[in-house]
Parts: structure tokens; C-alpha cells; sequence
């Protein structure tokens, strides 16, 4: 109709939720239609070799549409929340300049990934200070906490006593810059609508996923991927000490048997996929689909494609 503007494309479509939702499977129907590109957001598939346990995209599913954010690091290095929103935020740019008309998917489970890009956090760019944290966390929490209070209450009152990793990166900033976190923290958000698309799935149903996936991990050769990481970079790895690497690390030192391994990786996963849930839930732009309705897919579509008339 004459006089009025068309409504403005999503610059990126989110589609999020707990762990084992299916939100990969999703991603690439709704790519392959849409002539989209797959931005990850899971803080360990960026890792090469870390394949099995980080349940990534097969080579085959890979080959199906371009997938960014994946295989990007090497696993003695570290992807820093600044590296990554600044990656995911030039890669999402350049779609809109060679593809304006199919928005890029930002894929994922990891939260914080998402909410650094769709929020535009300002994030201190101070590196890692291994050893500075190790001086810190020396003298413990109570005492870091403590002093954290006095250096930057604001962020103390945002930080719970008992987490020590926030805590540390908190007195890692201030000692580095010689500002308090909180007065280097904020968002610029992103001037491109998002389009943000949830997966839920009833507990019950979502413990069965999780407990059939942990299954085929291991039949699609999880152990092995997990004793040649061993191998080639030593048990000590800090990545061989999350989900489901570090259960099965404790099978291969013997110390438990392989069913024990499986029981408690999908015991740990239910756990961290309700995490997932109440950190999702918090966000109420997020519009939920019931990840085993029959009709998913042409549901989803029939919403974004709402969006893009």
C-alpha cells in the first residue's frame, strides 16, 4: 500500500534452547530454505577435535550449509567472550552486505554468546592472566570476595559470594586496568531487528534425548576421541575437564566403569540443560516451540517467513 514502509528484515534470526532440543537439526532445514549461513553458539564447539562430546555438526551436516563459529580454535588456546562477539559480529555484517534478504542464524545453547550479540555487551578486552588468577585464588574466595567489595561493590553485589570464577575475573580486570569491572561494563545493541526463536521440550522427553544421545556418543566413538585428546595434549587440558570429556576421562584413568561414565554424563547433562532453561526463561523476547511437535519445522518457517514479507 502506498506510504507505508515495509517492515525491516530480521538481521538475525536466534534459535536457542537446552541442550538436546534440536536446534542443529532445525537450523539446517531452516538454512537450506532460506539460503542462510549457521552462526554457532556453543562456547565449545569452536574448539577443532572436540567433536563427539560437543555433539557439533557432522563433516556431512557441515557440508549441508555453511556453518561459522566452529573448528575456530585451537584447544591450548582460549576463545575469549570479547573474541567471540567481535567474530560473531563481523560475520553477521557481511551476510547483511552479500545477503541481505536471508538473515544469518545464530545457533546455539551457550547464553552468554547469544546475549553478547543480540545485547551488544561491552566487554573489557583484558586477556587472561593464568597467573595472576592463580596468586588471587591463593588466598581464597571469602578473602577475594572481600576484597572485591572494596574495589568495586557494584559488581560485587552482582556476583554471589561463593562464585569464584566471576569473582576472579572481576579482581583480574580491576588489577589489570586499574578500573573497577562495573564501570567498564554496558550494551550497545545491535540497530537490526532479531528475530529470537526458542526449542522447550518437557523434562521427561528432554531426559530421554539426553540419555539417548550420551548413548550414541559412545557408539560413535566418544572414548576414543577422548583417549587420543589424552594423548596428544595431556589429561590436564582444561577443556578435557568439561562435560562429558571429563567423565569419560575418569573411565579411561579407571576409576569408573563406562556405563558409570554414561550414567553420570547424562546425569550432569539434565543438570546443565536446566541451567539452560532458567537462564532462557529469563528473556521474555524469546517465543518458544515444543521441540517434538510433528509439524516443527514448517511451523518455525511459517514465522520467519512472517517476518520477511
Amino acid at each position: 500500500m502506498k506510504g507505508v514502509k515495509a517492515k525491516p528484515l530480521p538481521g538475525c534470526i536466534v534459535i536457542c534452547g537446552a541442550t538436546a532440543t534440536g536446534k542443529s537439526g532445525l537450523a539446517i532445514a531452516l538454512a537450506q530454505r532460506l539460503g542462510s549461513v549457521i552462526l554457532s553458539a556453543d562456547s565449545r564447539q569452536v574448539y577443532r577435535e572436540f567433536d563427539i562430546g560437543t555433539a557439533k555438526p557432522t563433516p556431512e551436516e557441515l557440508q549441508l550449509v555453511p556453518h561459522y563459529l566452529i573448528d575456530c580454535c585451537n584447544p591450548i588456546a582460549q576463545l575469549t567472550l570479547a573474541d567471540y562477539q567481535q567474530q560473531a559480529q563481523y560475520l553477521i555484517a557481511e551476510q547483511h552486505q552479500k545477503n541481505p534478504d536471508s538473515p544469518p542464524l545464530l545457533v546455539g545453547g551457550t547464553g552468554l554468546y547469544i546475549k553478547s550479540v543480540t545485547k551488544g555487551l561491552k566487554i573489557p578486552r583484558v586477556s587472561p592472566h593464568p597467573e595472576l588468577r592463580s596468586q588471587l585464588a591463593a588466598l581464597g574466595q571469602p578473602q577475594c570476595y572481600q576484597m572485591l567489595q572494596q574495589v568495586d561493590p557494584t559488581a560485587a553485589t552482582k556476583i554471589h559470594a561463593n562464585d569464584a570464577t566471576r569473582t576472579l575475573r572481576a579482581l583480574e580486570v580491576y588489577t589489570v586496568t586499574g578500573r573497577p569491572l562495573s564501570q567498564q561494563q554496558g550494551q550497545d545493541p545491535p540497530d537490526y531487528p532479531i528475530l529470537h526463536l526458542g526449542l522447550a521440550c518437557d523434562p521427561e522427553a528432554l531426559d530421554r534425548r539426553i540419555h539417548q544421545r550420551t548413548r550414541q556418543m559412545v557408539e560413535m566413538g566418544f572414548v576414543a576421541e577422548v583417549e587420543t585428546l589424552i594423548r596428544r595434549y595431556g589429561s590436564d587440558l582444561p577443556l578435557l575437564n568439561t562435560l562429558g570429556y571429563a567423565e569419560m576421562k575418569r573411565y579411561l584413568a579407571g576409576e569408573i566403569s563406562v556405563e558409570e561414565a554414561v550414567e553420570l554424563t547424562a546425569l550432569h547433562t539434565r543438570q546443565f540443560a536446566k541451567r539452560q532453561r532458567t537462564w532462557f526463561n529469563a528473556y521474555p523476547e524469546i517465543e518458544w516451540f515444543d521441540a517434538d511437535a510433528p509439524d516443527l519445522r514448517d511451523r518455525v518457517l511459517t514465522r520467519i517467513l512472517s517476518e520477511m514479507r
